[in-house]
């Protein structure tokens, strides 16, 4: 079974290192954090220069890489090679090469550490490769976190930095910047910079560090959506639309498809109050009484009819039956049809 990146992450903190790591997925977040942590903690900085050994799949091949792998170290403990980028090895493919990797893992030199950061895919589970490197490796698979567990993340991400975090900050960085963890990282990144461990991020901290408007973002907009707030919702859209690069359209698009899943949902289970709403939905209960304020404002058949305009929207913002219309026209065309 695939070991957690948490878990994994939690052992190289001990200093605990195994000889052979294969971190995969769709999620590049992890496998960049795992393999920092390796780099900056397995060899000695003093022992770096003759140890520790970075090659890239694209300028490489399986052979360099297990070459590499069976050499001793030179005046110390261990050696330290990391296969970036190594689903771009162009030899995964051949059973030959395969074997050999194989081979490997079953008896590694005890005194490497041989990384691989197999990015934005996954290998073929069903192969004999990926059953002895499951077996014989730390083997990691990193995920994208699903969009509603985005919020229960940043909770567990804010403990574990240091640092606290109210909930409408919250909703606000998940609403507006979403389940990229990279980008996510670096931009609250920019917070810590600026503010002591301990501190409570809030919306303004959000605003300040991070340039994300406190009563003009996403969140606010799919907000003033559910609550019919006429107003609200076409200032925020001409916010928007003298914004473009900091408001990319199909973003929106997706926030306000799931915006209005949840409203479906509601309806699905026949939620008569908020507790039930946030059983339908699998959320708090404080959190889904806005969904469920907003069911009441949208029938299922109005909803469908979201569902269609969004899609509509988005084709426009291919280029099809789009005319001339702006990136800012479709979408304040879309809050029309949805508000109306």
């Amino acid at each position: 079974m695939p070991k957690q990146p948490t878990d994994v992450i939690k052992d190289l903190k001990a200093g605990k290192f195994s000889p052979v790591y294969f971190l995969e997925g769709d999620e590049p977040y992890y496998i960049d954090l795992i393999t920092k942590i390796i780099e900056d903690n397995a060899i000695p900085e003093h022992e770096r220069s003759f140890n520790q050994l970075a090659l890239y799949g694209k300028d490489a091949n399986m052979g360099v890489v297990l070459n590499n792998a069976r050499k001793f170290p030179m005046m110390a403990e261990r050696q330290l090679v990391v296969v970036k980028e190594a689903q771009s090895l162009p030899d995964w493919s051949n059973e030959g090469v395969a074997d050999l990797l194989i081979k490997y893992v079953e008896n590694p030199l005890p005194s490497t550490i041989l990384v691989f950061a197999y990015k934005h895919k996954k290998i073929d589970g069903k192969t004999t490769l990926a059953k002895a490197l499951n077996k014989h490796t730390v083997y990691v698979r990193s995920e994208k976190v699903p969009e509603y567990k985005l919020k229960q993340w940043l909770e567990g991400y804010f403990k574990e930095t240091g640092y606290g975090i109210d909930q409408n900050a919250i909703n606000l960085l998940a609403d507006s910047i979403g389940n990229n963890l990279e980008v996510m990282t670096n931009e609250i990144g920019k917070m810590f910079i600026n503010l002591p461990a301990g501190t409570k991020i809030t919306v303004d901290h959000i605003s300040k560090y991070i340039g994300i408007h406190k009563d003009y973002n996403n969140f606010e907009l799919t907000k003033a959506l559910g609550f019919r707030n006429v107003v609200k919702a076409n200032q925020i859209i001409q916010y928007f639309s003298q914004n473009p690069k900091n408001h990319p359209i199909i973003p929106i698009f997706s926030l306000i498809y799931f915006y209005f899943s949840k409203l479906a949902i509601i309806h699905e289970h026949k939620a008569q109050n908020a507790d039930q709403a946030a059983a339908a939905l699998g959320m708090n209960a404080f959190i889904a009484r806005e969904y469920f304020t907003a069911s009441r404002n949208y029938k299922l058949g109005k909803i469908i009819e979201v569902f269609a305009h969004i899609r509509e929207a988005d084709l426009r913002s291919k280029g099809v039956d789009s005319g001339n219309m702006s990136e800012g026209e479709i979408l304040r065309d879309l809050v029309y049809k949805i508000l109306h």
